[in-house]
């Protein structure tokens, strides 16, 4: 048996071989890349405890990465206005507002990574 590293999609591997016959062509060394670093993992969007949905709450229907938040804390809605608008895979999705009346908090902000179920923001 022989031991030879390869290189497939930028990333080494060793290998070993059984020879069954024949002659050998001899190659040059290949030394191993060291191992690239695990990417940071993405910040919370806040250190305190997530807010919790309730009958005026706007929550994610989906993961995603905040794009665009289309409101202000005080602005009036009515039901299926456009509120925010998250990325996922690549997609823009619409987020609308669950109920009418006025927008009394938001608890995320653009560039937010948020999670299927969290709550985007309030309306009473």
């Amino acid at each position: 048996m022989k031991k030879f590293n390869i290189k497939v999609d930028g990333v080494m591997h060793e290998v070993e071989v059984e020879e069954l016959g024949g002659s050998m062509v001899s190659a040059a060394p290949v030394t191993q890349a060291a191992p690239k670093a695990a990417p940071a993992p993405a910040a919370p969007v806040s250190s305190g405890p997530k807010p919790q949905a309730g009958a005026g709450s706007v929550v994610a229907p989906l993961q995603g990465t905040v794009q665009t938040i289309k409101v202000k804390v005080g602005d009036s809605v009515n039901s299926g206005d456009v509120v925010a608008i998250i990325e996922a895979m690549k997609m823009e999705n619409d987020i609308p507002a669950t109920a009418s009346g006025k927008v009394t908090a938001i608890h995320v902000s653009t560039g937010a990574k948020v999670a299927a179920g969290d709550v985007l923001l309030d309306i009473a």
